[in-house]
């Protein structure tokens, strides 16, 4: 495995990650705590420290699995990355919460999930401006960093073109953008990277399979199941990036190298981009994602010594 420093912070991360939304039971597939422990496990074996998660990934059942995960283990071999905004109401149903009170609650209710006495990422998940630029959020935030409930604060961007809360990262005392990055959506390259890297934050991709389409395992005409949150996707867009994702295997992709690990280190290869952080349902998905770590190159700007 390989190391980078998260941007400003002195957090050492490792490249490859663990996305944990999967774990709230919106990918098709209901977790035991058995199998969230064998997946942690192989992460931790493969040298991953990075896990992210969020709140409202089952009404905090991601945290909970991972809480009861970290309460065996040590928990200063992880660092752990939760969001906040956004209240479970159902499957694929949100409620927003963004009053700084409401934060707080949120806060607390994640601390208790995940059983710990701090959180080493706290961040803005997914809000519109107005909730992102409301001076007393941030003061309330600032509060509980000075207090030690969190570590560092970070900012995860709905829209992966969203200048604004990026280039407001600083001022707010937000350290690291979270953004949608893959070899089918570059986006991020044209404005937010070159704000991250003018600001030092850290970058955590996600989403960097395209929701699994980059993995390799599906083909032009494929069909999820309604539990599936990709069954929410326009099946013309899906046929599409398919189709699109055929033409780079056949292209890009070098022979012998598993399609997820060259995706994986296409986007560690951009010099703003700390770690990605793929979604995995088993352990050998972890091992395989884990691959992608030997691709990554040492020379990158945050390159941890």
């Amino acid at each position: 495995m390989k190391y980078r420093k998260l941007g400003k912070t002195s957090m050492k991360v490792s490249v490859i990650g663990v996305g944990t939304w999967q774990f709230g039971g919106e990918w098709g597939y209901d977790f035991t705590q058995s199998e969230v422990d064998a997946i942690l496990d192989r992460a931790h074996e493969e040298g991953i420290n990075l896990i992210d998660t969020a709140e409202c990934y089952g009404d905090h059942l991601s945290e909970s699995f991972i809480g009861n995960y970290l309460s065996r283990r040590n928990r200063e071999d992880f660092v752990v990355a939760t969001k906040f905004g956004h209240d479970f109401n159902g499957r694929f149903e949100r409620h927003q919460l963004w009053k700084p009170d409401e934060v707080l609650r949120q806060l607390d209710a994640s601390l208790m999930a995940l059983k710990t006495e701090y959180i080493d990422l706290y961040q803005f998940h997914s809000g519109a401006n107005e909730a992102f630029f409301q001076d007393d959020l941030w003061t309330m935030l600032d509060k509980q960093v000075q207090s030690g409930k969190i570590r560092h604060l970070g900012t995860s961007i709905g829209s992966n073109d969203n200048l604004h809360q990026t280039e407001s990262s600083s001022r707010v005392g937000s350290e690291v953008i979270q953004v949608v990055y893959n070899r089918l959506d570059r986006k991020p390259e044209e404005r937010v990277f070159p704000s991250c890297l003018e600001q030092n934050l850290g970058v955590l991709a996600r989403v960097p399979l395209a929701s699994g389409y980059l993995s390799g395992k599906y083909k032009p005409g494929n069909v999820f199941p309604e539990t599936d949150v990709r069954h929410r996707h326009q099946p013309e867009e899906t046929r599409r990036k398919l189709e699109m994702v055929a033409e780079i295997r056949q292209h890009e992709v070098p022979e012998g190298v598993a399609m997820a690990t060259w995706a994986l280190a296409w986007c560690l290869e951009h010099p703003a981009v700390t770690s990605v952080i793929p979604g995995c349902k088993n352990p050998e998905q972890v091992s395989l994602n884990a691959a992608a770590a030997e691709l990554a190159k040492s020379d990158h700007p945050q390159h941890w010594q």
